[in-house]
């Protein structure tokens, strides 16, 4: 029997789920010719072919304002086409960037609609995200692998730890994956038994360790903002402090001289870093000033290095998010994008609340969840300063498991409300009951 709740079939969920694998994962760099056959560019067809046949299941959840925001946002990228600096190269260069990193907001809404898929995309997505930081960091141990460095001074160079080869992402991205990661193992993994416990700690100290190699000074911004979250909702915030304040401890003994200058640099520009963080501030800088030569509809989606190339004589891509959106999407752009956020963070509020009303325990898993959600929310609005995302998954990713998850919890507030009126109704039934003892109401209908 179909679950009423699902608008669409296993087939399709376990499609997407190999979509997410194939993705992150990244299949056509690890196996040979398996790029030729275009799977990704197939299963995606075939999702959107899935997702069409059953419009009419799906009609209802596009009332849902967050999927209104990113249909308008792409509404206004359709229609400001002919108007922005370089339609062309939007066209044939940079719209299919922007079509797959926003289909995870529409696929994860649509497609995850159960409890039991909530579950599994939860396993795969975090799964997949453990394997691109465990992996480098195995190389790292075993063959000394780095995959990336950062130019110092007097054209001397450090190594950094990188994506692994079959990966594409640089030391930044690889530590704002393990900053995205910590906080749904914190909360997800660490509640559970002790052998979970066990994984826990293995886990994070790996990641902590991989983080440090990476010298990412914005990821480490990032995680500063996440232990911020995870103190203010802790019960236990002296034991928290007292392990944070040893991990930082054995970490920075753990340091090389080098990395250890790339971190202060962070609040001392007279270290060897210090030149490069007054580089990045003067970069966003001159992207804001880039995007006021056309503030209204920008340059086109995915064209910032084009527009730098072309105006500041470099090519570069976006050191900020918010820079990166006045750029190619303008003011109207922008106030639709951080509208769809706004609409994010209304709906991890609204859990909240509704948590609170039910009195649902601090430890059920949808109270976990929201809880890593929010924090996850503010290291990204954080993190954003200084990442670029208009054309990345991850906001739209974090978005559509917003819709899925509010759903799914709107679904199950309306199954309990519905149950406790059915437990209600017998004892309203005898409230009506006339309350005399038996005899007398025997007396009266037989007088």
């Amino acid at each position: 029997m179909k679950d009423p709740d699902r608008a669409v079939g296993t087939g399709c969920f376990l499609l997407y789920l190999y979509f997410i694998l194939d993705f992150f994962l990244r299949f056509s760099a690890r196996f040979s010719g398996y790029g030729r056959l275009r799977p990704t560019v197939l299963v995606f067809l075939i999702i959107c072919g899935v997702l069409f046949i059953n419009r009419e299941n799906l009609k209802k959840r596009f009332d849902d304002p967050i999927l209104k925001c990113a249909l308008l946002l792409i509404g206004f990228i359709a229609v400001s086409l002919p108007l922005v600096e370089y339609p062309g190269s939007v066209v044939r260069n940079n719209l299919n960037n922007f079509v797959l990193a926003i289909c995870f907001l529409f696929f994860t809404a649509l497609i995850v609609d159960t409890d039991r898929r909530l579950r599994w995309f939860l396993f795969v997505f975090v799964g997949c995200q453990l394997v691109r930081i465990l992996e480098p960091l195995y190389m790292n141990l075993t063959q000394g692998y780095w995959g990336g460095q950062t130019h110092l001074q007097g054209g001397v160079f450090a190594d950094r730890l990188s994506g692994a080869p079959a990966d594409v992402i640089n030391a930044n991205e690889l530590g704002f994956v393990i900053v995205t990661v910590i906080p749904f193992i914190h909360y997800l993994l660490f509640p559970l038994g002790w052998k979970s416990k066990i994984l826990y700690a293995g886990l994070m100290l790996a990641m902590l360790y991989a983080l440090m190699l990476t010298m990412s000074r914005g990821a480490l911004i990032a995680l500063l903002v996440v232990v911020f979250m995870l103190f203010k909702e802790s019960r236990h915030k002296l034991m928290l402090l007292g392990v944070a304040v040893t991990l930082a401890v054995v970490g920075w003994s753990l340091m090389t001289p080098v990395q250890q200058d790339r971190y202060i640099s962070l609040i001392d520009r007279d270290t060897t870093g210090g030149a490069s963080v007054d580089g990045r501030f003067m970069g966003m800088q001159a992207e804001f000033r880039l995007a006021m030569r056309r503030p209204i509809v920008g340059f086109g989606v995915g064209t910032t290095p084009e527009a730098k190339v072309n105006v500041m004589g470099y090519r570069q891509a976006s050191h900020s998010l918010y820079a990166e959106l006045l750029t190619e999407v303008g003011v109207i752009g922008m106030g639709i994008f951080l509208a769809l956020l706004w609409q994010v963070y209304k709906r991890l509020i609204e859990n909240r609340r509704r948590f609170r009303a039910l009195h649902v325990a601090k430890d059920d898993l949808y109270t976990r969840l929201n809880t890593a959600m929010i924090a996850t929310f503010w290291m990204y609005l954080v993190y954003s300063i200084n990442y670029w995302g208009l054309s990345q998954y991850y906001w739209y990713l974090f978005a559509g498991l917003a819709v899925s998850f509010g759903r799914l919890l709107r679904l199950e507030d309306e199954k309990r409300q519905r149950l406790a009126a059915e437990n209600e109704a017998p004892d309203q039934v005898e409230s009506l009951k006339p309350r005399f003892p038996l005899a007398q109401r025997k007396a009266f209908k037989n007088p």
